[in-house]
C-alpha cells in the first residue's frame, strides 16, 4: 500500500484515499475498554469526537444516552462513520474541527488518534482549539500516542511535549496504561483525562 497519491495528512484527500482503499490500520473495529469504563463511571456528557473515522465510540455513547457528535473533514471517513453507527448516522458530521461550533457547551472531547494524525507543527493549534471549545471544568479524555519516530502519521509525542501543550489550560487527573491497544499503538499509548482549569493561574498558585 505504498503507492498512495496523497501525502499530506492536512488534506481531506489524504484520508479519503485511505478510507476508499480500506487502508485503516488505526481502526480497532470497536470501543476500547477504558472508554467503556469512563462512560460507566460518568453521567451522560455533551461530547465531541473529532477525527471520528468509523465512529464506533459515537454509536456506543449515543446508545447510552449521551449527547455526542462525531466530526471528520474527510467525506469518505464520514461515509464510513455513518455506515458504522446505523440509527445514529445523523450525529456523524462532515466538518472542520477548527471551524465547527457546538450547539450546546461541551463537557467532553474524546481524543482517539486525532492529535497523532496531525503533523507536529499543528499541535499547538489543536491544543488551543481544545481549550477554546471546553469550558472550565470540562474534560479532554482519551488515548495519547507516545513515540519519537520522525515519520507519520501516526505522529508520536513525548510526555514533556504533551505537558507543554496542555498544562497552561488543563490539569492531568488520570494517566493509565492501556491493555487492549491495537498493533499500530501497542505499548505506546496511555489513557489520560485532562480537566480544563477553573479560575485564573494566580488563584491556582501558578505564575
Amino acid at each position: 500500500m505504498a503507492d498512495f497519491q496523497q501525502r499530506d495528512p492536512m488534506s481531506p484527500a489524504f484520508w479519503d484515499e485511505r478510507f476508499g482503499r480500506g487502508f485503516t490500520p488505526w481502526d480497532r473495529g470497536g470501543v476500547p475498554q477504558a472508554l467503556r469504563e469512563f462512560a460507566a463511571a460518568n453521567g451522560p456528557l455533551v461530547t465531541l469526537i473529532p477525527g471520528c473515522g468509523s465512529a464506533y465510540e459515537l454509536a456506543f455513547l449515543a446508545g447510552a444516552g449521551w449527547d455526542a457528535t462525531a466530526i471528520d473533514f474527510s467525506p469518505q471517513a464520514v461515509q464510513a462513520g455513518k455506515r458504522a453507527v446505523g440509527e445514529h448516522a445523523e450525529r456523524v458530521v462532515e466538518a472542520d474541527f477548527f471551524a465547527w461550533q457546538p450547539a450546546r457547551p461541551l463537557q467532553l472531547i474524546y481524543e482517539r488518534a486525532f492529535l497523532c494524525a496531525m503533523p507536529r507543527a499543528m499541535w499547538p493549534r489543536v491544543a488551543a482549539r481544545w481549550a477554546e471549545l471546553l469550558p472550565a471544568g470540562a474534560l479532554l479524555a482519551g488515548y495519547f500516542f507516545f513515540d519519537d519516530a520522525a515519520k507519520g502519521p501516526p505522529f508520536g509525542i513525548v510526555r514533556e511535549q504533551l505537558d507543554a501543550l496542555l498544562c497552561d489550560d488543563f490539569e492531568c487527573i488520570a494517566d493509565e496504561a492501556v491493555a487492549d491497544s491495537i498493533p499500530v499503538f501497542e505499548g505506546k499509548e496511555r489513557w489520560m483525562i485532562w480537566r480544563r482549569w477553573t479560575g485564573d493561574k494566580i488563584h491556582r498558585g501558578i505564575t
